[in-house]
């Protein structure tokens, strides 16, 4: 078998360590959900060196090859969104966003209003199933738009922006809420939410 040489560093797992003493969301569920995010940082650097091994030994298109590469988007987006998630949040938030914000008038340039808006994204994350609710940006058009995404792959907009990201799969909030208190857990989020991380996101 031939020598690989890795042609890509590896992604380093984040410390978020910081985040202890969330509003609504217990330092143990955090642990659980910091190991979890882990395991994908982890699984997709075993990704990309099983690939380039694969590819150095001409077996591109083979089965083994085919199978991995569609683990890509489930492992990669898995370790992204994770990382938009905990980014936007710090230790009970900063207030209220404000609609003279850049990031509250580039809501209000689509919503209603900032209320109008909260109350759709956090019907959004209460939907049934598991995945995730995202406040995107069209990098084209500047408009922005809430979504839903399942299995961290599916739903994604091709180049869109994530703003503001929230975890609905139930490992963000089991330990500390039952599943049919989902809405207990947004309210959590919003609470803990880092708008400055949020508006730093926006595309000028």
């Amino acid at each position: 078998m031939l020598q690989v040489k890795l042609k890509y560093e590896p992604y380093p797992e984040l410390d978020f360590s910081h985040l202890k003493g969330l509003h609504g969301i217990s330092d143990k569920t955090l642990e659980i959900h910091l190991g979890l995010y882990a395991g994908y940082v982890k699984n997709t650097n075993l990704l990309n060196e099983k690939i380039i091994e694969l590819t150095e030994n001409q077996k591109s298109g083979s089965l083994e090859y085919c199978e991995v590469k569609r683990r890509y988007g489930f492992e990669y987006n898995g370790m992204r969104l994770h990382e938009y998630y905990f980014g936007n949040l710090k230790a009970n938030g900063n207030g209220s966003l404000s609609e003279g914000s850049a990031l509250g008038k580039a809501i209000t340039g689509t919503y209603s209003s900032i209320e109008v808006w909260k109350n759709d994204f956090a019907k959004v994350g209460t939907m049934r199933g598991v995945g995730w609710a995202i406040l995107y940006q069209d990098p084209h058009t500047k408009t922005l738009s809430n979504h839903w995404i399942t299995l961290h792959e599916e739903g994604n907009i091709a180049g869109f922006n994530p703003l503001l990201v929230m975890d609905v799969w139930e490992h963000a909030f089991l330990l500390d809420y039952k599943p049919s208190e989902r809405a207990k857990y947004v309210e959590a989020f919003f609470a803990n939410i880092d708008w400055q991380a949020v508006e730093a996101r926006l595309l000028k």
